[in-house]
């Protein structure tokens, strides 16, 4: 004869991941010692195989009633923690391993302890053995765990893609078709997965199917997983931070070993207008690989930061994380804004309000956060779209054409070097002002009228020498038509 145990505080009890076969002999023994049982869900395998007079409760109505998962967990946090405080407690069972996938459960424990309630925890088999069985694989050392609620709410998934992953609590067809668009913004349709329902149920099933195809799937219900195999080596932030690591390391690169803060700046700023110039030229393999290679040196800089002990790169992603947050509070706070330009002066004050934190000197105005390594061009556009967010601009584009003008009849009444130089400067300001009305990038207009003058002139060139003559050798004209020619053609 089973002697019973003294109830008081709580119990958490696991059930398994399947029916009462899969109990462990811990929990059917007290389970076998008590009057009952609260169930997190009564929609489980286990359920109807559980010692004979043992009164069942559950929670299932909280789950008709309530309209989010937080709200039906939070709701039985608080009723389990209700009963607890009673002289005879209470026993909560729930789904496999009272702490493996299970959002009551650890916070349950956490505030017991807290308030000093007794607690005592009755290991379950968790639904991981039995998906890894069905599935043939063993999770270590790296199987990336992720909850399908969560992932579904994302826009990209929050594990490397070069990691396996399993994804648990696939609920219905509607969860796996929000969770197939957060996996389609890394992962391709055709990418091969595998569905797992009811692991350790005499009804498991392993579905082979592509990406795209996981919300179309009859036999998805409370007990499905998803095996998630991953993309091709080399496709993480993480394992790319491991390369240029080993670069960096003693039996690394010599090369790279030699690089410093300072030696990678005009890399930097290379790398980038290489990219820019993929960009001009519309061409997307130029310019993921340009964007690769200025992915290099930022992460050589961050390298040489950690070794250096100056900064590491999950500070760097947590710094611009909380930067981006802070300043979009129009996104992910309760803050309204009217449109782009209402963005952009909402911006200019939350920086302000960021030097004042910082305790900026308080003769800094908007200005000064302007690099003064940026192009003129760039550096003068940058300056003009300041001024314009806090209303420093011309009321309509006329006034903006007329300044150029303006500015022009002062070139022409100049007089001396010094005036020349001083009213050509104000009139490339007023040029660049023009273009920021028309919404044109001035560093990129002009950097594309490089290319033409380049493309037309190298046609000229080509042109003498197919004629056997020297540049020299051409006259105006005859260079005027070559010039015509290559513009009509290339543009």
């Amino acid at each position: 004869m089973i002697q019973s145990e003294p109830r008081r505080g709580i119990v958490l009890l696991g059930l398994g991941p399947g029916d009462a076969s899969l109990l462990t002999r811990q929990a059917w023994q007290h389970l076998s010692s008590i009057p009952d049982v609260h169930l997190r869900t009564r929609m489980h395998p286990a359920a109807d195989g559980l010692p004979r007079g043992l009164a069942i409760h559950s929670f299932d109505d909280f789950y008709e009633t309530g309209e989010t998962f937080e709200g039906v967990y939070a709701r039985i946090i608080e009723r389990v923690l209700e009963l607890g405080r009673r002289p005879e407690g209470v026993t909560y069972a729930v789904p496999g391993h009272p702490f493996v996938a299970e959002a009551t459960g650890p916070e349950i424990a956490r505030r017991a302890r807290e308030e000093g309630i007794s607690l005592r925890v009755i290991e379950g088999v968790s639904f991981l053995e039995p998906v890894c069985s069905a599935l043939g694989i063993d999770p270590f050392p790296r199987l990336a765990l992720a909850d399908a609620l969560e992932l579904g709410s994302l826009h990209t998934p929050n594990f490397p893609p070069d990691t396996p992953a399993l994804v648990a609590q696939i609920y219905s067809r509607q969860v796996a078709s929000e969770l197939k668009l957060t996996l389609n913004a890394v992962y391709p349709d055709e990418h091969r997965v595998r569905l797992v329902h009811g692991a350790g149920t005499p009804q498991e099933l392993v579905e082979d199917l592509a990406l795209y195809e996981i919300d179309r799937s009859e036999h998805t219900g409370l007990l499905t997983a998803l095996y998630l195999p991953p993309l091709a080596e080399a496709t993480s932030l993480e394992g790319f931070q491991e390369i240029v690591a080993h670069l960096r390391a003693p039996d690394g690169c010599p090369w790279d070993r030699e690089q410093t803060f300072q030696t990678l700046g005009p890399m930097l700023l290379e790398e980038t207008y290489e990219a820019l110039e993929a960009l001009d030229q519309d061409d997307m393999d130029g310019l993921r690989e340009e964007i690769g290679d200025i992915l290099m040196v930022v992460t050589l800089l961050s390298q040489i930061g950690s070794e250096e002990g100056v900064f590491t790169m999950a500070e760097i992603l947590q710094g611009i994380h909380r930067k981006i947050v802070n300043r979009h509070p129009h996104v992910f706070g309760d803050v309204t804004v009217d449109g782009a330009s209402g963005v952009l002066r909402n911006w200019e004050k939350l920086k302000a309000e960021e030097r004042a934190q910082k305790g900026a000197e308080k003769e800094k105005g908007i200005l000064d956060g302007v690099s003064k390594a940026l192009p003129a061009l760039t550096r003068a556009q940058e300056y003009q779209s300041r001024a314009a967010r806090v209303g420093f601009d011309w009321p309509d584009i006329e006034g903006v054409k007329e300044k150029l003008l303006e500015e022009w009849r002062e070139v022409a009444r100049a007089r001396t070097p010094e005036e020349l130089e001083k009213e050509l400067g104000d009139l490339l300001f007023s040029a660049v002002n023009l273009t920021r009305w028309y919404k044109i990038d001035a560093e990129t207009a002009l950097r594309k009228a490089n290319q033409r003058f380049y493309r037309r002139f190298r046609h000229i060139e080509r042109e003498a020498v197919k004629q056997g003559r020297g540049l020299g050798d051409l006259s105006m004209d005859e260079m005027e038509a070559l010039w015509q020619e290559a513009k009509h053609s290339a543009d």
